[in-house]
């Protein structure tokens, strides 16, 4: 298990740092975010001077979006994932991988035996680890584990009073791999929700934890009080009953996703993905997010266990245009020379 400390997209400052520019002038595809955020609705000055107080409309709206019988607010699901390791004695965990690296990375720094599986071979685990974990879809792969694999597996794992714990930060646009609405039921079944990257506040800070509520208040009690600031849940609230907008946006992405695929067709680019991002293993990975840089466009570099970039999606037509000449003339470069 790599013990280095994982690097994110959204990083957009590195760049900066690195190739000049302004904020301003930079288009940062690095995140995966939700171009077209959902418009934050104005604050109740008051939310900003009293500590957050429970708030059943916010708990109530969660639960009805994700389709979860019960709901853990926490201060983004990194604070899960950050904590999660902690309610578990050492033991063997097992992790997909090329994946999301903060999973495997915590749960080695609690001293438990981290291995690695493609994401082919990740259910032969099931039933033979104290921990299993995956990405569905998987980031930044786009792998995407059919809801019934998942469900077997957790079935699997519960046997042997194992966990599976399963990220969903990106299944708002695919719902049917969702398995948000068995956690509760099926025992050791752990489901992390984020708003972020769907409705483009990642900003919020804000995640949901799904599971039986003994976990649930383990978890809440190594989190401790008022870890979700009153106004997150007012727009938090206010974003999850929106099911017009919803429905807008699953809509608009799509056919962005489906844009930018054929974009990186066009250029003999791979294009896996999900609706909210695209790319894959490529060897000339490196030299593609150095020469997108040289545009003032950030992209993002994997290099586990092979190349492999990722990038979001466009906010508008100038950002697209921009993107397609800079893709256009690095495909004309010859690297065999």
């Amino acid at each position: 298990m790599n013990t280095l400390r994982p690097v994110h997209g959204g990083n957009l400052h590195t760049a900066i740092a690195t190739y000049g520019g302004e904020s301003t002038g930079w288009i940062d595809l690095s995140a995966a975010l939700n171009p077209r955020h959902y418009p934050v609705p104005a604050v109740p000055p008051a939310l900003w001077h009293t500590l957050p107080q429970p708030d059943a409309a916010f708990i109530a709206a969660a639960c009805a979006y994700y389709g979860a019988a019960k709901l853990l607010p926490v201060a983004g699901s990194q604070a899960a994932i950050q904590a999660l390791p902690r309610l578990r004695a050492p033991g063997h965990v097992a992790v997909a991988h090329p994946s999301y690296g903060e999973h495997g990375w915590r749960w080695a720094r609690h001293g438990h035996a981290v291995s690695r599986h493609a994401h082919a071979d990740i259910g032969e685990q099931a039933g033979r680890v104290d921990v299993l974990i995956l990405c569905n879809p998987d980031n930044p792969s786009g792998h995407a584990y059919p809801a019934a694999s998942v469900l077997r597996w957790a079935e699997q794992q519960a046997a042997r009073g194992g966990w599976l714990l399963v990220d969903e930060a990106f299944a708002d646009v695919c719902p049917a791999l969702s398995v948000t609405a068995h956690a509760g039921r099926l025992p050791g079944l752990i489901v992390l929700r984020s708003p972020g990257k769907f409705f483009g506040l990642a900003g919020l800070r804000l995640g949901f934890v799904a599971t039986e509520a003994a976990i649930l208040q383990q978890l809440d009690e190594e989190l401790g009080p008022w870890t979700i600031p009153g106004a997150v849940q007012h727009i938090a609230t206010a974003a999850l009953c929106d099911t017009h907008w919803q429905l807008q946006a699953r809509a608009d992405l799509a056919a962005r996703r489906a844009r930018l695929a054929a974009l990186l067709v066009a250029n003999a680019l791979p294009h896996a993905g999900c609706d909210l991002f695209a790319g894959g293993e490529y060897a000339h990975a490196a030299a593609l997010q150095r020469h997108l840089a040289t545009q003032h466009i950030w992209c993002r570099l994997f290099t586990e266990p092979a190349p492999r970039f990722r990038l979001g999606l466009p906010a508008d037509e100038a950002h697209w245009q921009r993107l397609a000449a800079a893709l256009a003339s690095f495909c004309d470069k010859d690297f065999t020379a």
